[in-house]
């Protein structure tokens, strides 16, 4: 009898932890996009962002990476996140219009911040005309004006003494598109500052059709390199990864994309960043200051130089030959005062420039 009430007690006090962990809240929640927290871009980017304004403040957070990459797996981590008592859901990327257009409806008394994407946008190429997305007064949606850094980018790589670069791109969706044809602006705009013969300034451009790591990425970028491009412009996640693996295999260099990765590998001289950190912590204080109505929700903001939205990286960590801060602080306030108009189109070849971009299929 003793043994048994001994057994007893053991399991019940398995149980009864086992409960109380299962009934740990977490009042601020973000849920991951391809990749995890350590991605060095984008879900690195917005965490750092929360864990340093709960860890400030000392607001209990949690990250959770759905179980797949689709709308249900999405949704099902937003239902999970606020079954354990998040107030408010950061997600990383315009994949989850979708879902948040689901869940802000679903979850009014919950607040949700969507970065690089807007909920709005959710069905912008069904045409259904009943699938509308929305954007509701419990959300708020950042996105950022890609094309400004983009262009900077390409700029900064042609000052530095690149004519022939290019720009390896992941999926064709908006921000990477705006990226591109930023940079091919900011080629052409530092050529022609330079006096250059825009016959010597080659651009090659190309999208891989998806944000992965892999042996088709690597090998694509090494032939470019093959080419005589000196510089890539890798704009797609992980897609990054496979350019620096080929620029240290064929003496290239590399522009980062979203964060600073001049850490991932010594061929990496900039990186054309957004402010991904700094905009999940500004809407954190916004949420808890009591600013939500009247500053963020149910608002589209588009963060640019003027806001400090994007920039590139010059300074400790760059590895430029030539080009350095006061190359850079001229050009960037140009975009601040407007001087420089970056007239985007639908496809490359629909852009009205001088200097050559041949595309890669």
């Amino acid at each position: 009898m003793k043994k048994f009430l001994l057994l007893f007690v053991a399991v019940l006090g398995v149980f009864l932890l086992s409960s109380c962990k299962d009934q740990e809240t977490y009042t601020i929640a973000m849920i991951t996009d391809i990749g995890g927290i350590d991605d060095k871009s984008f879900n690195q980017g917005t965490w750092e962002g929360v864990k340093q304004y709960a860890e400030e403040y000392g607001i209990s957070h949690k990250y959770y990476k759905p179980t797949g990459m689709d709308t249900d797996a999405y949704v099902a981590a937003i239902d999970l996140a606020v079954s354990n008592g998040a107030k408010i859901v950061i997600t990383p990327g315009f994949l989850f219009e979708e879902a948040i257009n689901i869940c802000q409806k679903k979850h009014p008394t919950v607040k949700f911040v969507l970065i690089d994407g807007n909920p709005a946008n959710a069905f912008a190429f069904d045409e259904d005309p009943d699938n509308d997305g929305t954007l509701e007064k419990n959300t708020y949606s950042i996105l950022f004006a890609e094309e400004q850094v983009g262009f900077l980018a390409g700029y900064a790589a042609v000052k530095d003494g690149h004519k022939k670069v290019a720009f390896m791109g992941g999926k064709a969706v908006p921000a990477v598109v705006r990226y591109g044809q930023g940079f091919i602006f900011g080629v052409e705009y530092a050529a022609k500052e330079m006096g250059l013969n825009l016959d010597e300034v080659e651009i090659k451009y190309h999208y891989t059709g998806d944000f992965e790591a892999n042996q088709k990425n690597e090998t694509t970028a090494a032939t470019i390199y093959n080419q005589g491009t000196t510089i890539i412009f890798a704009c797609g996640g992980a897609v990054g990864q496979s350019v620096m693996a080929a620029a240290e295999e064929k003496n290239g260099k590399v522009i980062g994309v979203d964060v600073d990765q001049s850490a991932e590998s010594e061929t990496v001289i900039t990186s054309a960043t957004k402010g991904i950190g700094i905009s999940a912590y500004r809407a954190l204080e916004s949420f808890f200051g009591g600013d939500w109505d009247e500053e963020v929700g149910g608002k589209s903001v588009i963060l640019d130089a003027e806001k400090d939205g994007v920039g590139l990286v010059v300074g400790e960590t760059s590895r430029f030959a030539t080009f350095n801060q006061a190359m850079y602080e001229a050009i960037f306030q140009k975009l601040v005062d407007k001087k420089i108009e970056l007239d985007l189109a639908n496809s490359e070849d629909q852009l009205d420039v001088d200097v050559t971009v041949s595309m890669i299929k």
